[in-house]
């Protein structure tokens, strides 16, 4: 048997490389234009995503989750750049201080506070929307940037899904939270960075935390559908209050949020993770570019009264009908509500 399957492999080795030496220019020109491509795209001002814009946000205070990496990292960037009073609210403190100090050192902006916030736990959010409220006078941009992805099966300290929890959740009962600050604020405007996934979610409300039957994926799709639906019943919500509601997906990007791809995907990420490695190194958008259409919504006055719209690589989109079902918006809302103990 294990000669069988040393002959079989030594057979298909011996079929790839007679492939590659059949197809040799083709092979070498691809990997150069590959790798030219990788390069353009990662140092070359024209491969950064593209939204280039002046305006400044000095006098403005900003609140982003998950900002101590990734996207959430770039975004507060790009705003403190622009002179923004930038709060990263984060669960890890260590990460998170150490992403304040390289934010405030390479854009001069020594206005760049951490405070801790676990989004998973509605405690956490209460003590934070409270110590916010206490000690801002004011919250002009709220970017609801964290997310988890394809976790595995993990109940938070309130009895909820994990990837629920934070990347829905955590974020309604922040955002309603501090409404009252937005509203003094206004214009102001609340940001949720979601994912074109969201087309193949489903709200699942007879098993919403998948007690039932769970899937990683599944459940990830759900929570993107929510936040798009969360977004559009605010924006409902907040008709003639001058704070606005939009929603975007960052484009596929290189960041950690796919970690966990691989314990919950097993022999699929053994068998294609090589492929899907390269091909993220080669063609998904860096954590600069990704931040692109956020950084848009965040600081673009012609966008200053929209609201209810979805965009993506800083251009509005349509939004698949799924993501337009304003009765099952309105249905989730309330079920939220519930779930975060906001009624009563």
């Amino acid at each position: 048997m294990t000669h069988t399957k040393m002959a079989s492999d030594n057979a298909s080795a011996g079929v790839f490389v007679q492939f590659v030496l059949n197809n040799f220019p083709i092979v070498v020109f691809a990997v150069f234009v590959g790798v030219g491509y990788f390069f353009w795209k990662r140092y070359s001002d024209n491969g950064d995503g593209g939204y280039k814009s002046g305006e400044r946000l000095d006098g403005k205070t900003v609140i982003i989750t998950g900002a101590n990496k990734g996207t959430g990292k770039e975004t507060a960037r790009a705003l403190a750049a622009k002179g923004a009073r930038v709060i990263l609210a984060c669960r890890d403190i260590t990460k998170a201080d150490a992403a304040a100090s390289d934010i405030r050192q390479t854009t001069g902006n020594g206005n760049v506070v951490v405070e801790e916030l676990n989004l998973a736990s509605l405690a956490s959010i209460r003590k934070f929307a409270a110590k916010i409220k206490k000690r801002e006078t004011s919250l002009d941009i709220l970017i609801n940037n964290a997310a988890v992805s394809a976790c595995s099966k993990w109940v938070t300290e309130d009895g909820f899904d994990r990837q629920f929890a934070t990347n829905h959740l955590g974020h309604f009962l922040l955002t309603n939270l501090l409404l009252d600050l937005l509203k003094t604020s206004a214009p102001s405007r609340v940001i949720i960075v979601s994912a074109v996934l969201y087309k193949r979610g489903k709200i699942n409300f007879d098993d919403i935390n998948g007690e039932k039957s769970y899937s990683p994926h599944g459940a990830y799709c759900q929570s993107m559908l929510a936040s798009v639906l969360f977004m559009r019943e605010l924006a409902r919500r907040l008709e003639g209050t001058g704070v606005t509601a939009n929603a975007l997906h960052p484009g596929v990007v290189s960041t950690e949020l796919s970690r966990n791809f691989s314990t919950t995907l097993g022999w699929i990420m053994l068998l294609l993770g090589p492929f899907f490695t390269a091909w993220v190194y080669l063609f998904a958008k860096t954590a600069k570019q990704g931040a692109q259409t956020t950084v848009r919504l965040a600081v673009d006055k012609e966008l200053e009264t929209t609201s209810g719209a979805y965009f993506s690589d800083c251009k509005p989109h349509e939004l698949a009908p799924v993501g337009k079902d304003d009765v099952t918006a309105r249905k989730l809302w309330h079920v939220s509500e519930e779930m975060v103990g906001l009624t009563g």
